[in-house]
């Protein structure tokens, strides 16, 4: 018996990094969407746990949150049985679109399948969270706003989900990752890039109310700490805002960005400028917001 399920990535639309915990996490509020493009596991049961991927170099052992998950789905459910998994990756590594949690939490629902449904709803979320702060967003398929740090989720009201779901999406990440510990760390050495908690719920709370399109909802206050040592990433997004007239961010910590595109924008201009700013090796990626 073999189960294969859909990984997506994910986009933060909008990112407020609020301040750092006691516990040494970043509060945050966030809008998250997960988008029609990402990876691939198949799982089919076994006598242990073992993964294998498509691309080298990709850690296949204990490391992997694959492999955690599995391990993770076994303590918590008392389930004896195993799983071999095969990841087809086409999420790149170090971009900030959730590839590694996302790929988790596919595991989490192979498994839920190979072992009979074992888990509930409440308990998958419950195994997620444990495995990463924005893990147990993708259990929920739609636009989420997330809070704490990361493990608080809450499904965007439809009016709201409506206004996303659907949207042509440019991703684009240059051939360097940025650490997602490294960004969090220059924004507490910079200080002062924080935004007040009540400011981002207000800032939230009025675009929800309105029916302002998914452009007027973008904002990331990691980008100053980010951007200031990876030059690359604001010359080419003000290079396309400028002369494309695109809505375009940075996503959680980088180093992917994305662009918001109309029904009949053409893509190819922007292809070409992406790709003459940071080379042809640069991936470029045209989904859609699920």
């Amino acid at each position: 018996m073999a189960v294969t399920i859909f990984s997506p990535a994910k986009l933060n639309l909008s990112l407020a990094v609020t301040g750092r915990r006691a516990d040494g996490f970043h509060d945050l509020v966030s809008v998250v969407a997960p988008v029609a493009f990402g990876d691939e596991l198949t799982a089919e049961l076994a006598e242990q746990f073992a993964l294998t991927c498509d691309v080298a170099g990709l850690p296949v052992d204990g490391t992997n949150l694959i492999l955690r998950a599995a391990e993770a789905f076994a303590r918590a459910t008392g389930w004896s049985g195993a799983a071999k998994f095969h990841l087809t990756k086409r999420n790149p590594v170090g971009a900030g679109l959730g590839g590694g949690s996302s790929n988790a939490v596919a595991a989490l629902r192979a498994l839920n399948m190979l072992s009979g449904e074992r888990a509930s709803a409440t308990e998958l979320t419950a195994i997620a969270t444990g495995l990463g702060s924005d893990c147990a967003l993708f259990l929920h398929d739609a636009p989420v706003i997330i809070r704490g740090r990361g493990e608080i989720v809450e499904r965007l009201p439809e009016s709201a989900a409506a206004r996303l779901r659907g949207r042509r999406v440019l991703i684009f990440k240059p051939t360097f990752g940025v650490s997602t510990p490294w960004a969090y760390g220059r924004m507490v050495a910079r200080g002062g890039d924080y935004v007040s908690p009540v400011l981002a719920e207000a800032q939230l709370a009025a675009w929800l109310r309105s029916e302002a399109p998914a452009e007027e909802l973008l904002g990331n206050n990691m980008e100053p700490a980010v951007f200031a040592k990876y030059i690359a990433l604001p010359v080419l997004l003000d290079g396309l805002r400028r002369d494309f007239g695109v809505a375009a961010r940075m996503s959680g910590s980088g180093s992917a960005c994305f662009a918001l595109l109309s029904a009949e924008q053409n893509a190819a201009a922007l292809r070409t400028r992406i790709a003459e700013s940071w080379g042809e090796t640069a991936h470029i990626i045209e989904t859609r917001l699920a």
